[in-house]
């Protein structure tokens, strides 16, 4: 392979017969590429192969995948080869430009009799292969890289920590975040990508809210996320269900609650909790968080349409703002759930983590859960503080301390003002509004006929026992009415209303 310089004078002369040609090695391709920039462009490409074997050698053997080991091996490293291949090409390019204003004519020979240009052209197209691979490699591994659960919860880790977190709690911990907010295939895949490039510059600028406010507006319809494990057809039947809760009391009292959830389905006549399934429900929301519901539309599967509006609701509806009701109108917090204080301190004292028998230790481990705090290293040097001033020298305060300090770091995100008061639960009806947001006996049919109730408690649940000790032994299947474990409670009365999550 060579380039040859011809003058002038001599292609003229020969212009009907081969040129009278002169090797020069200045000109020569090779010495295209004899110049500085060409040669940093190698130096790039031999320090991102370098990198991309190293990488990936670490990447294999590590024992748990790291995003940003990913992210370097199969993203970063085969952009700084494509870098340094340009630089090869720009000053190959700047230099044939120098060389054609030096001379008249500069022309590119290939001979492939000649041993030397077949092992120059032999060693091009094996370079290319071999970088062609690369690529593939590197954008096949970079695609998975990217949809990794690791990688949406901890390339971009002080903004959606609490969302991780809270997945890896979840019901819903091996379920990639791709299954729900992105979907199958290249174009969910693309989109996904440009949404997140906003993202990516909210983030430069920190100017993303605190806290990433929900429900998503573009998240995927249920029908295309739960409905493909969950299926329709089969929520039939009935579930038991046992809360245990612990008083505000110096003995930290049990009280037991078995439920009998009817949980009813697609299939089933009967008034069950998936009631909702077998009917076209639509509702209209006047608040972001959806907790306001003033009007709700129902299909029954006889195609009888009957409307509810709340009392003092007379607006006229626009079509564009009803939602039809799906899986993530009540489960809305499947895979981010953040416990309440009460509850998770609750679970904590079931599974031995605190013990009981510490006087109070549920109404102080609550009231230090809910102080504000800065941050999390405030939180656990100040809880540790107080149950130390309020049980000094107890030997059995370690393990408590540690619970009540694990419970803060699962639950509480100070620095996105992440917790469980900031996102609505919509599952039952004690601490926020949930089912009540429609069934409160408010909300009356227009013809006057029909009441979205609230009072009768079987049609979704049973009440088979309650109560402590042998009071949980005497089981009533037919149900029994509710007994607040403290005074002062009528039947009719929304939890919510004192119920808050907290002390």
């Amino acid at each position: 392979m060579r380039t040859v310089a011809a003058p002038a004078s001599a292609s003229r002369r020969n212009a009907k017969g081969p040129p009278v040609m002169q090797e020069s090695i200045e000109s020569s391709r090779l010495a295209r590429l004899r110049n500085w920039i060409s040669l940093a462009g190698f130096i790039v490409i031999l320090g991102g192969l370098f990198a991309f074997f190293l990488l990936f050698i670490v990447d294999l053997i590590q024992p748990r995948s790291n995003p940003y080991v990913g992210i370097l091996t199969y993203m970063i490293a085969p952009a700084f080869m494509v870098l340094g291949a340009g630089l090869v090409v720009l000053g190959g390019l700047l230099r044939h430009r120098q060389l054609k204003a030096a001379r008249e004519d500069v022309r590119l020979m290939i001979d492939l009799n000649r041993a030397r240009d077949l092992r120059i052209l032999a060693a091009f197209a094996g370079g290319l292969v071999l970088f062609l691979f690369l690529s593939a490699v590197g954008s096949y591994q970079g695609y998975h890289v990217v949809a990794s659960t690791t990688f949406c919860g901890q390339a971009c880790h002080s903004i959606v920590e609490p969302e991780y977190v809270t997945h890896q709690h979840s019901a819903h911990a091996h379920v990639a975040c791709v299954e729900c907010h992105v979907g199958p295939g290249i174009t969910s895949f693309v989109k996904s990508k440009l949404s997140g490039a906003y993202h990516a510059f909210t983030t430069l600028l920190d100017t993303y809210p605190r806290p990433i406010p929900t429900p998503i507006q573009n998240l995927r319809p249920a029908r295309e996320t739960c409905e493909q494990c969950h299926w329709p057809t089969k929520f039939v039947g009935n579930r038991m269900k046992t809360r245990t809760h612990y008083l505000t009391d110096a003995a930290n009292s049990e009280y037991t609650v078995n439920l009998l959830l009817k949980v009813g389905g697609q299939r089933s006549k009967a008034h069950g909790i998936h009631w909702h399934v077998a009917n076209k429900v639509e509702y209209l929301a006047t608040d972001p968080r959806r907790q306001v519901i003033p009007w709700v539309r129902v299909t029954d599967d006889e195609g009888k349409v009957s409307e509810f509006r709340a009392r003092g609701f007379t607006n006229e509806v626009a079509e564009h703002a009803v939602r039809v009701m799906d899986c993530l109108d009540c489960h809305n917090r499947p895979a981010h759930a953040y416990r309440t204080p009460n509850d998770a301190v609750d679970a904590a004292i079931s599974r031995g983590r605190i013990d009981r028998s510490l006087a109070f230790i549920r109404s102080n481990a609550t009231a230090l859960l809910v102080q504000p705090y800065a941050t999390r290293e405030e939180a656990e040097q100040k809880i540790a503080t107080g149950l130390h001033g309020l049980y000094t020298g107890d030997p059995r305060l370690s393990a408590a301390i540690q619970a009540v300090q694990e419970i803060y770091r699962d639950n509480f995100f100070p620095q996105m003002k992440a917790k469980w008061s900031a996102y609505p639960e919509n599952i039952g009806h004690k601490d926020w509004p949930g089912c009540t947001r429609c069934h409160d006996d408010e909300h009356r049919s227009t013809d006057g006929q029909k009441v979205i109730g609230f009072k009768d408690c079987n049609a979704c649940h049973l009440i088979l026992a309650q109560g402590s000790g042998g009071a949980l032994t005497q089981l009533t299947p037919e149900g029994q009415p509710f007994q607040h474990p403290e005074e002062g409670y009528e039947l009719g009365d929304k939890c919510h209303n004192c119920h808050t999550g907290g002390p």
